[in-house]
C-alpha cells in the first residue's frame, strides 16, 4: 500500500488549531477548520493530528483508543499509525494525517493537499482487486474518476487483474466488467462510476483467491503464415488442446495479425461446433474483442489468451440429447451449412431489396426446424444480407423473453435468456467480421430459439398501443416503486409499452432501466439481458421490435427484483465519504 500523505504541497499552510496544554489535558481533541474535521491526540509527548473519519466507513476517531503511536478505530477495529496515517488492515485505507508544528505553546497543522493522489487511489484500486475489497474498490473509482481519469484507465485495470488472475479464464466477472463499459453512454452522469464499480468488483470476486495465469510464449522465430496458424488452431480446440490453441493464438498476435484476422480465427473455432456452452461461449469472445476495441488492443495477447480454456473445454450441443433426439437437429444444421456458398453467391446481387421479416419472423418461432432452416437459406438466397438474418433471429430470441409466460419455472427464464445474447453476440460478430463460418451462429441461434417454443405455451400477450397517456413521463416516475415489489413481470412490461407508445424517450427509459439494474447487487444474467436489449434498441430504433426488445428486457429485470442491495450500500458510503459527508458525526 502506498502512503497517501508523503509530504505537503506547500510549506506555508500551517493554521493554528488549538492549545498544547488542551490537547495534553484531553488525549484526544476535536477541531474543526477549514471545512476539515481533525482529530488531534497526544501520545509519547508528541501531538499528532488526523482525519476524524475512519477511512473504512467514515465513523469518528475522536476518543479513540490510543496506544504505543497506534490508534485504533471502535467500530471495525482498524489501526492507523499516528505518524503517518499508515493502516495495518488493508481494508481499511490510509488516514489522512497532517504535519504538526507546536509553536509557542500552540498546535499549528498544515493543511495542504497531498503530492500525488492519483498514484495513491491508482495503487488503491489494485489492492481493492487483489483483496477483493468492495469498498475499497467504489472509494479508489470514484477519486479517479473525479479526478478526470478517462473510464478506459481504471477499466484496463481490471482487465489486466482479471486476465492474470482467473482460474477458468475469460468469465463472467470480465463480461459483467464489459457489458458495464458498454452501457456507460446509455446511463445518466451519477450512474456511470456506479457501473464501472459494479464491473471491477464482479472482476474481483471472480479472481478471489485464483494462483496467477502465465500466458504460453509463442512459437521460437515462427514463420508460419496466419492462414497455417488459424486451421491449426481449429484443429486443436477441437480436440480440447488448450495449451496448443492458446500457442498458435499469441503466435498469430505476435506476427501482426490484425484485428479481424484474430476475431475470425476465434468466431471460427467457436462454430465449428454447435452452440459451445449455450451461447457464453461466443459471448465470451465477442466481449473481449470489445473490451481490447476500448483499450485500443491494449494487453491483447494475456486478455485473448484467457478465452482459449473456456472454448477448448466448453460442452458442444451435438453432443446433447435435446439438439439430437426426438429430432436431429445437428444433421439439420449441416445439411443446410453446405448449402451456405452457394446461396450466398445467388443472394449476393439481390442484396438491398430484401423486405420479408414479417413472414420470416412466424417460421423462427414455429414447430418445424427443418422449415426453419430452410426458411434462412431462402432468405439468403432471396437477398437478405447476413446482417438483416441475424437481426430478425435476435429479435425472435427477444419474442421469447417478451412472451414468457410466469407460470413457468423461474430457472426457465435463463433458458429463454441466453439465445438472447448469444444471438446478439452474433450479430455484434458477424459486424465486425461477416464470414461464411461465422454465419453458421445464426442458424445455431435460430435451433435454439425453436427448442425454446414451450417457453411460450400459453404466450404472454405483447402488450398492444393502448392506454396512451399525455405525459408519459409520470409512468416512468411509477417504474422504481414497481420493481421494489416481486413478480411485476406484466405490470412492468405493460408500463415499458405504455410509455413507449404514448410517445416517450427511449433513452430516459434505457437509463431508469439502467439505474435501478444498478441499484441490485450484480446479476451476470440480467446485466448481459440488459447490455444486450440496449445495443439491439440502438439498431431498431423506433419501431415495434425495437419497442419489443425493450419490453423483453424490463420484463427480465423485472423478474430478477428485488434482490438484496448490499453492494448499493457499499457504494453509497463510498460516494459519501468522497463527498466529505460526515457519515456517523452528531451535528
Amino acid at each position: 500500500m502506498t502512503q497517501i500523505f508523503e509530504d505537503a504541497t506547500k510549506t506555508d499552510a500551517y493554521i493554528r488549531v488549538a492549545k498544547l496544554a488542551e490537547v495534553q489535558a484531553a488525549g484526544s481533541l476535536l477541531v474543526h477548520k477549514e471545512k476539515h474535521t481533525i482529530a488531534l491526540f497526544y501520545s509519547n509527548n508528541t501531538v499528532y493530528a488526523i482525519d476524524n473519519r475512519c477511512p473504512h466507513m467514515g465513523f469518528p476517531l475522536q476518543g479513540s483508543t490510543c496506544k504505543d503511536g497506534i490508534v485504533t478505530c471502535p467500530w471495525h477495529y482498524a489501526r492507523f499509525d499516528l505518524a503517518s496515517g499508515g493502516t495495518f488492515d488493508s481494508w481499511a485505507d490510509d488516514v489522512p494525517c497532517f504535519p504538526v508544528e507546536i509553536r509557542d505553546g500552540e498546535v499549528w497543522i498544515n493543511l495542504a493537499p497531498p503530492v500525488n493522489p492519483y498514484a495513491h487511489h491508482r495503487q488503491r484500486l489494485l489492492d481493492g482487486l487483489e483483496q477483493n475489497i468492495s469498498l475499497v474498490i467504489a472509494k479508489s473509482t470514484l477519486a479517479l474518476l473525479d479526478m478526470g481519469v478517462n473510464p478506459t484507465e481504471p477499466f484496463l485495470m481490471g482487465l489486466e487483474f482479471g486476465t492474470r488472475y482467473n482460474k477458468a479464464g475469460w468469465s463472467s466477472g470480465l463480461t459483467i466488467h464489459t457489458c458495464m463499459m458498454n452501457l456507460l453512454p446509455y446511463l445518466d452522469v451519477e450512474d456511470k462510476p456506479r457501473a464501472l464499480f459494479h464491473g471491477l468488483s464482479a472482476v474481483a470476486n471472480d479472481s478471489a483467491g485464483a494462483p496467477p495465469e502465465f500466458v504460453v510464449h509463442p512459437l521460437p522465430n515462427a514463420k508460419v503464415d496466419f492462414a497455417t496458424l488459424k486451421n491449426w488452431f481449429r484443429q486443436f480446440i477441437q480436440v480440447r488442446d488448450a495449451e496448443a490453441a492458446q500457442r498458435c493464438l499469441v503466435s498469430a498476435v505476435r506476427s501482426g495479425a490484425n484485428s479481424k484476422q484474430i476475431a475470425d480465427m476465434l468466431f471460427c473455432a467457436a462454430t465449428d461446433r454447435r452452440y459451445l456452452d449455450v451461447g457464453h461461449t461466443l459471448d465470451f469472445i465477442n466481449k473481449a474483442l470489445e473490451a481490447l476495441d476500448t483499450v485500443a488492443w491494449q494487453a491483447a495477447e494475456s486478455i485473448l489468451a484467457s478465452l482459449v480454456s473456456s472454448l477448448a473445454n466448453a460442452s458442444r450441443m451435438e453432443e446433447s440429447n435435446s439438439w439430437r433426439y426426438p429430432v436431429d437437429l445437428v444433421a439439420i444444421l449441416e445439411s443446410a451449412f453446405e448449402q451456405l456458398p452457394t446461396v450466398l453467391s445467388v443472394g449476393k446481387s439481390r442484396q438491398g431489396n430484401w423486405s420479408q421479416t414479417d413472414e420470416l419472423v412466424p417460421i423462427l418461432l414455429g414447430e418445424d426446424p427443418q422449415a426453419i432452416a430452410d426458411s434462412l437459406l431462402n432468405a439468403l438466397k432471396a437477398g437478405c444480407t447476413e446482417e438483416q438474418l441475424v437481426s430478425v433471429v435476435t429479435y425472435t430470441a427477444a419474442l421469447r423473453i417478451a412472451r414468457f409466460h410466469t407460470n413457468n419455472d423461474f430457472g426457465d427464464w435463463n433458458s429463454a435468456h441466453h439465445p438472447f445474447t448469444y444471438a446478439n453476440a452474433v450479430h455484434q460478430a458477424l459486424r465486425r467480421v461477416p464470414t461464411v463460418e461465422l454465419l453458421r451462429g445464426v442458424f445455431d441461434a435460430a435451433m435454439s430459439v425453436y427448442l425454446n417454443r414451450f417457453l411460450n405455451v400459453p404466450p404472454a400477450r405483447l402488450p398492444e398501443p393502448k392506454d396512451i397517456v399525455e405525459n408519459p413521463e409520470q409512468l416512468l416516475q411509477q417504474l422504481p416503486d414497481l420493481l421494489n415489489r416481486q413478480q411485476q413481470v406484466n405490470q412492468t412490461g405493460q408500463l415499458v409499452a405504455n410509455y413507449l407508445y404514448s410517445g416517450g424517450s427511449a433513452e430516459k427509459l434505457m437509463a431508469k432501466l439502467g439505474k435501478l439494474m444498478l441499484r441490485e447487487n450484480r446479476d451476470f444474467h440480467v446485466v448481459q439481458e440488459m447490455e444486450a436489449a440496449f445495443r439491439q434498441y440502438s439498431f431498431l430504433g423506433e419501431s415495434s421490435a425495437g419497442i419489443h426488445i425493450l419490453v423483453a428486457a424490463s420484463r427480465y429485470l423485472a423478474a430478477h427484483s428485488p434482490t438484496m442491495r448490499s453492494q448499493g450500500q457499499t457504494y453509497q458510503i463510498a460516494e459519501r465519504l468522497h463527498q466529505g459527508d460526515r457519515l456517523f458525526e452528531e451535528s
